[in-house]
C-alpha cells in the first residue's frame, strides 16, 4: 500500500488536486505510512502528531484504502460531526473510494418515539417552561419528517433545552424490544446503518459505554471490525475510568421519579399510594444533595460518611427507594413503562448499597462529587490498564491511538501504562511527529520574573498584574486560562477593575456567559477580546490569526492532590515503592499544559506569545522537563522582549527560562 500512500499525499496527488490549500508535509506522509503498516499487520500504534501535521487525513487515507470495517472514535460529538460531514467525504472524493459511512451517537442524542408520544398524550401540563410547548411541537414535526431523529439536526430547539429530557431515552428508561415503537426507533435505525457501514464514527463516551455495558450497539460492531482509531486519544484514560467504574446520582433518581410519575398518569392513575411515594423519593434525593455544603467539590467516602447528616440522608434515600420499588411490584404488570421503573428502582437501590458497603480492597476508590444542583456517588478504578489491556488482546485487529499530546519529551511510558499498552511488546509501536510550523519564529514563551510561589497568598493577584502589560502590548485577542474556577472568577474581577482603571478598551469575556460555541464565535468576531476560561477552553478550541495571539496560563495544571481519586492512586503507587509525582502527577500535568499551549499556533501564519505565570517552570528541577516537552519556541523572562515581539521586531538575542 506504501506506493499508493506516497502518491495520494504527494504535491501532485489526488489530495492536492481536490483539497483547497493542501500542501505536502513530510510528517503527515510518515504518519500515514506508519498507520498503513499498523493496519496491514493488525498491530498497535501510539502516534503523537504536533499541531498542523494533518493527522486526520493521515489516518483516514490508509484506513479507507485498506478496506474492511473501521471504527473512528473522537473526543466530542462536535468532532464526530466534523469527521462525518466534512473530513471523510473530502477524503472519499479525493480517493474515489466507494465506502459507506455511518454516524452513531449515544441514545440520548436521538428522539425517542415512545417518550415523545407519552409527552404529547399526557404530560404537557407537567412541562415547566412556557417555551417548552413550542419546542415540543417543533420536535414532533421533526420526528415525523423522515430524518435520522438526531437532535443536532433541529437547531431551532437549543441543545440544553429542558424539553429534551422528556423526548429522549436513557439506558435506564429505554424499553428495548418491549417498546411499542421499537420498529420505528431512531436509535435502532442508526445501529442498523452502523452495522452495514464500512466506516463508523463514534465518540469515546459511546465506545466505552458499550465496552462495559454492551448497550449502545457497538457490541455487534466490534467483532466484525478490522481497525479502531482513537483520535484525541489523550482523553481516553479519564473517559475509560468513568465507564469502568460505577456511579449513581441525584439526577438519575429524579429521572426515575419523573418517569414513574409519567407512567403512573398513563397506566395507574387510580393507584393512590404512588404519587406520595414519588414525591418522597424526590425529596430524599434533594435532601441528599443538601446534606453536603458547597459545590464543585470532590470528597472521599470516609469524609462524607463522617457527616451524620449525609449518612442519615443516604439511609433515608434507601428507605424511599425500597418503598417505591415495593409499590411498583404491585403495578408493574399494567404497562411496560411501570415494569421498567420497578426494575430501575431495585437496580439503583442495589447500586447505592454496593457503593456504601463494598470492600476497599477491590481496586476501586469510592467518592462523592457535589455540583450546584446535584450530587454523584462514584466508584472509580485505581487503574484501567488491566481492564482495557484485555480489550486490546481480545481479538486480532489494528488499534491506532493519536493526539497532539501523548508523550513527555517523546517518552510514551506514562500513557502506555495508563492504557495497558505494553510499549515493549512485539506488535506495539510508539512514534512522534513534530509540528511542521516554525515555532522558533512564530511563537515566544514568556515566564515573568518575580512572581511568588503558586500556593502563596496573593498569587492570583500577582499573576493578573504581571499579565496586564502583556495584554496591553497585544493587539489581538487573548485567552487567560486558569486551573480552577475560583481563580477564573478572581482573574475576571481583577482584570475588569484594571481595564477600567487603565482605560483599556478591550472586551472581557468569562466562561459561562454563554455556550462554548457561542462564546468562541463572539471571541473570533471581536478580534481583540480577552476570554477568561478554565477547563472548557484548554482543548478542542481552534482560533486562527490575530484573534488569538496570546495565551496566558495562570499556573502549571497539576491536579489537586486532595482529589480522592488522585490521592488514592498516589497512595497506591508510593506504597509500591514508586515515585507517584514523577510517574503520574508530573506527566499528567505536562499533557494538560501541552493542550493549553496548543491553542496558540494553529497554522503556518499564526504568531503569538505563550505566557506561563508559574515560576516553578524555572525554579524547580522538573521545570526543564516541562518546557522541553512544549513546542520549540523562543523563551524569555523579559517583558521588553515580549513587547518587541508584538511590535513585530526580532529579539535582540535568544534568552530562556532556566537556560
Amino acid at each position: 500500500m506504501s506506493a499508493d500512500i506516497d502518491w495520494f499525499f504527494s504535491s501532485a496527488g489526488p489530495l492536492a488536486r481536490s483539497v483547497p490549500g493542501y500542501s505536502a508535509r513530510a510528517q503527515q506522509l510518515e504518519m500515514a505510512r506508519a498507520i498503513a503498516d499498523t493496519i496491514g499487520a493488525g498491530t498497535i500504534l501510539v502516534a503523537e502528531a504536533g499541531t498542523g501535521t494533518g493527522k486526520t487525513f493521515a489516518y483516514l487515507v490508509p484506513a479507507l484504502l485498506a478496506g474492511g470495517k473501521v471504527i473512528v472514535s473522537t473526543g466530542t460529538k462536535t468532532l464526530q460531526d466534523q469527521l462525518f460531514s466534512r473530513d471523510i467525504p473530502t477524503v472519499c472524493r479525493a480517493l474515489e473510494v466507494p465506502v459507506t459511512v455511518a454516524l452513531l451517537k449515544g441514545r440520548a442524542n436521538y428522539i425517542c418515539q415512545y417518550h415523545l408520544e407519552r409527552t404529547l398524550r399526557g404530560e404537557r401540563a407537567m412541562l415547566s417552561r412556557a417555551e417548552d410547548a413550542g419546542h415540543l411541537e417543533r420536535i414532533r414535526r421533526y420526528a415525523a419528517s423522515g430524518g435520522s431523529g438526531d437532535k443536532s439536526g433541529l437547531g431551532e430547539v437549543p441543545e440544553n433545552a429542558e424539553i429534551w429530557q422528556w423526548v429522549t431515552s436513557t439506558r435506564d428508561n429505554c424499553l428495548g424490544s418491549d417498546c411499542p415503537n421499537y420498529k420505528g426507533c431512531f436509535v435502532m435505525e442508526a445501529r442498523k446503518q452502523a452495522l452495514a457501514a464500512d466506516v463508523v464514527v463514534v465518540n469515546h463516551h459511546l465506545f466505552f459505554a458499550d465496552v462495559m455495558l454492551r448497550d449502545e450497539g457497538l457490541s455487534e460492531l466490534l467483532p466484525a471490525c478490522n481497525t479502531v482509531i482513537f483520535d484525541e486519544a489523550h482523553q481516553l484514560p479519564e473517559t475509560a475510568s468513568l465507564f469502568f467504574g460505577e456511579s449513581t446520582g441525584t439526577g438519575r433518581l429524579l429521572e426515575l421519579a419523573r418517569d414513574t410519575q409519567a407512567e403512573a398518569l398513563l397506566a395507574a392513575k387510580d393507584f393512590a399510594p404512588l404519587p406520595p411515594a414519588i414525591a418522597a423519593l424526590e425529596k430524599s434525593a434533594r435532601d441528599l444533595r443538601l446534606s453536603i455544603e458547597g459545590e464543585n467539590i470532590r470528597l472521599p467516602l470516609a469524609a462524607v460518611m463522617r457527616n451524620d447528616r449525609f449518612a442519615a440522608a443516604l439511609d433515608g434515600l434507601l428507605d424511599r427507594l425500597g418503598e417505591l420499588a415495593a409499590l411498583l411490584e404491585t403495578q408493574a404488570q399494567r404497562s411496560e413503562g411501570l415494569e421498567n421503573c420497578r426494575r430501575r428502582a431495585r437496580e439503583i437501590r442495589d447500586g447505592v448499597v454496593r457503593w456504601r458497603d463494598q470492600s476497599e480492597s477491590g481496586g476501586f476508590v469510592r467518592w462523592v462529587e457535589v455540583f450546584s444542583q446535584a450530587l454523584q456517588l462514584n466508584a472509580t478504578p485505581l487503574s484501567i490498564a488491566d481492564i482495557f489491556g484485555r480489550q486490546l488482546s481480545g481479538s486480532p485487529r489494528a488499534w491506532v491511538f493519536t493526539s497532539a499530546t501523548l508523550s513527555i519529551k517523546g517518552d510514551f511510558s506514562h500513557y502506555g501504562g495508563e492504557m495497558g499498552v505494553d510499549l515493549a511488546s512485539r506488535g506495539v509501536r510508539a512514534a512522534c511527529w513534530q509540528s511542521p510550523f516554525d515555532f522558533a519564529s512564530q511563537a515566544l514563551l514568556y515566564v515573568p520574573a518575580g512572581l511568588p510561589e503558586p500556593n502563596s497568598r496573593g498569587y492570583t493577584e500577582a499573576a493578573a498584574e504581571a499579565a496586564l502589560p502583556v495584554l496591553a502590548a497585544n493587539r489581538g485577542g487573548a485567552f487567560f486560562l486558569c486551573t480552577s474556577l475560583r481563580a477564573m472568577q478572581r482573574v475576571h474581577e481583577l482584570l475588569h477593575a484594571a481595564f477600567e482603571r487603565r482605560k483599556l478598551d478591550r472586551p472581557l469575556l468569562l466562561q459561562g456567559q454563554g455556550s462554548r460555541s457561542h462564546m468562541l464565535e463572539r471571541f473570533r468576531r471581536l478580534g481583540n477580546a480577552v476570554l477568561i476560561g478554565s477547563q472548557s477552553f484548554w482543548e478542542g478550541v481552534d482560533v486562527r490569526g490575530e484573534a488569538l495571539s496570546l495565551v496566558v496560563i495562570d499556573k502549571l495544571p497539576f491536579a489537586a492532590p486532595d482529589d480522592p481519586v488522585l490521592s488514592a492512586r498516589i497512595e497506591k503507587m508510593n506504597g509500591e515503592g514508586r515515585n507517584a509525582f514523577m510517574e503520574y502527577q508530573l506527566p499528567s500535568a505536562v499533557i494538560s499544559l501541552k493542550q493549553g499551549a496548543g491553542r496558540l499556533i494553529r497554522d503556518e501564519h499564526d504568531r503569538g506569545v505563550l505566557m506561563i505565570c508559574d515560576p516553578r517552570l524555572v525554579t524547580k528541577p522538573y521545570g526543564r522537563k516541562i518546557w522541553q516537552s512544549l513546542p520549540p519556541m523562543r523563551r524569555t523572562r523579559e517583558l521588553s522582549e515580549v513587547e518587541r515581539f508584538f511590535a513585530g521586531s526580532p529579539p535582540e538575542k535568544p534568552s530562556s527560562p532556566g537556560g
